[in-house]
């Protein structure tokens, strides 16, 4: 999934936005007091807010955090200053590849 983070404009973005790059690791957490959104997921960096996964898009991974199943990771794949600040900062959001195996043990 990618998406430009909503509601950039809103929160603490600007005051970490000469340090964010593309590759960085950004994370994502439910916020389920959001008055406007109960399915809300944010978008973090190092514990700033910088805003939301897009409503028509977070159902299925807030489905997955609300549980605790926290098999994403989610990074910046661009950096637009010249954009609307609503489009300045895009993400991608992928499940992380599960790479152990369970061994079988023949008795």
């Amino acid at each position: 999934m990618q998406f430009a983070i909503a509601g950039f404009t809103y929160h603490e973005g600007i005051e970490v936005f000469d340090k964010l790059k593309p590759g960085q690791k950004v994370e994502l957490a439910t916020e389920p007091e959001n008055r406007f959104d109960p399915r809300a997921v944010t978008v973090n960096y190092r514990g700033t807010l910088l805003g939301y996964i897009p409503r028509s898009l977070n159902k299925e991974i807030w489905q997955f955090l609300s549980l605790g199943h926290h098999i994403f990771e989610a990074f910046i794949n661009r950096i637009s200053p010249d954009e609307h600040p609503e489009n300045q900062v895009g993400v991608t959001v992928r499940i992380i590849e599960n790479k152990t195996k369970e061994k079988v043990i023949n008795k």
